[in-house]
This record gives structure tokens, C-alpha cells and sequence, in this order.
């Protein structure tokens, strides 16, 4: 074998153990599935990136939210989730901030941030939901809360996740409406377009209490892959409402210092 042969054979066996997936299980479970570091390592490589798209980040997801997982994957074929794995754990993981929209105007602006706790309940989801499309799941985030100034009002920044989205009702419903993608707007986890559902008059007043909002004054969107967010104007609540049994609490026993993640 000459030279050249030698080198292009170790760099291929250099390769492939280091995307063997058995390693790369061991090594990100090793770490507690820690997003900014798989985050990075997804972006060394197409090969490693498509390792990540297809395990790695589903991996974490079960392993920050093993029953909203099952539950979102229960009735997919070959388990797969509208959006993809990454998506989700972004959504997991990290709020998207808050920009004003036609619906919901204010001068605040806030950038994203990557939380190290989160709360999910399909309870909460319900509240999203209109009357006649209650058999839909939906997974919905307590509000991330944002002091804006001075000022003692406070901006919740929610999001959450559908199961089958292409399959709910809630999408036949905005079909039969006719409702219109917002312009100039995308979802901030898997970059598709989305709807505005205040636009579409699908906002039922228990969204308002759900969050703990001042009535009207909310808006959320929801994507076509079924990834929802939205903010809010909060008002006081006690410390001990909302609790619900079937929430799932995501993140760190011992958090981590993550600063992002690479699109």
C-alpha cells in the first residue's frame, strides 16, 4: 500500500469511529445530552450533522421529555415528528424572544435565550384550543416572563407543539376558513410559515386565564409543521396555581451555561 493509500485509509477508520453511533450516544449521555455542545458537533460535519438530525437530537428529547415524546410519537409511523428532532428540542429548550406583530404592538423587543427549565402540560394545551377541536393534543409552556424597562408590566413569552399537526383539527379549521399565512413571519424553530390565530378568530377566552393574561391582550402563531408560540401581557398570579398532573417539567438537574444554538 503506498503512501497515499495509508493516509486516505486511516483518515476514513479516524472517520468512521468517530461517527460511530454507539460512541456518540455514549459520549452526549456522558454529558447529559448538553444541546450546545451536540450543537456545535453537528456543525463539524455534513455526516455528523445528519448523525444529529436523525438520533442525537432525538435522544435528548427523550431524554429531557420522555412522555411528551411518547405522546407526540405514539400514533407517527417509524416515529417520526413534524419538523424534525432538532426543531423540537429547540422548542424544548429555548424561548424565541418576542418582536410586535400586527396583533400584539408594543416598542419592547426581546432576544431569544436558551432556558434551563421548562414547564409542559396538554391541560394547558386544551385551553388553546377552540371547542370543536378539543380531540386535538397539544403541549403548551408556561410563559417565560420578561420585565420590559421600567415599566411593571411583564411580557410572557409561551410556545408549544401539536401531535400529527397535519392530521388536527385545528388545521381543518384554519383550511375552512381560508386563512392566510402571515406575512413576513416564520417560525422560529423550524423556520416554516405560520398562522396567526388571533387573525383567524381561533383564540378562546381560556387561553387568556390558561396564561394568566389580561384578556385580549395575546397573540400566538402557529407553524405548518404544528410548533406554536406566542406572548402575552401578564398579570399577578399566586405562586401555587396551575398545577398540573399530567406537566412535564424539561430541563437540568444541574443546568448547564448554554448559550444557543447553531442554526
Amino acid at each position: 500500500m503506498d503512501l497515499k493509500k495509508q493516509k486516505r485509509w486511516r483518515r476514513d477508520e479516524e472517520e468512521r469511529g468517530f461517527l460511530n453511533e454507539r460512541v456518540l450516544m455514549l459520549v452526549f449521555r456522558r454529558m447529559n445530552w448538553e444541546p450546545h455542545a451536540l450543537s456545535h458537533a453537528a456543525c463539524v460535519s455534513k455526516k455528523l450533522e445528519a448523525v444529529a438530525k436523525r438520533l442525537l437530537w432525538r435522544e435528548l428529547c427523550v431524554a429531557r421529555a420522555p412522555r411528551i415524546v411518547a405522546a407526540l410519537t405514539a400514533e407517527a409511523p417509524s416515529g417520526r415528528i413534524d419538523g424534525g428532532w432538532p426543531a423540537l428540542a429547540k422548542l424544548f429548550l429555548f424561548c424565541c424572544g418576542f418582536r410586535p406583530s400586527r396583533h400584539f404592538k408594543t416598542e419592547a423587543c426581546l432576544p431569544g435565550h436558551s432556558v434551563h427549565q421548562s414547564r409542559f402540560s396538554k391541560t394547558s394545551g386544551k385551553s388553546f384550543l377552540l371547542r370543536q377541536c378539543r380531540g386535538d393534543l397539544l403541549y403548551v409552556s408556561d410563559p417565560c416572563e420578561h420585565s420590559i424597562g421600567h415599566c411593571e408590566d411583564e411580557i410572557g413569552v409561551y410556545r408549544g407543539v401539536f401531535r400529527r399537526f397535519g392530521k388536527s383539527r385545528t388545521l381543518a379549521c384554519l383550511i375552512r376558513r381560508r386563512v392566510r399565512l402571515e406575512a413576513g413571519t416564520v417560525c422560529p424553530y423550524c423556520r416554516a410559515g405560520v398562522w396567526s390565530m388571533t387573525a383567524a378568530g381561533m383564540v378562546p377566552r381560556s387561553a387568556a386565564r390558561r396564561l394568566g393574561a389580561c384578556d385580549g391582550c395575546l397573540e400566538y402563531f402557529v407553524c405548518v409543521n404544528g410548533h406554536l408560540h406566542g406572548s402575552c401581557w401578564l398579570v399577578p398570579l399566586s405562586a401555587d396555581e396551575g398545577d398540573d398532573d399530567d406537566a412535564e417539567d424539561i430541563g437540568d438537574e444541574k443546568p448547564n451555561k448554554i448559550s444557543g444554538f447553531c442554526n
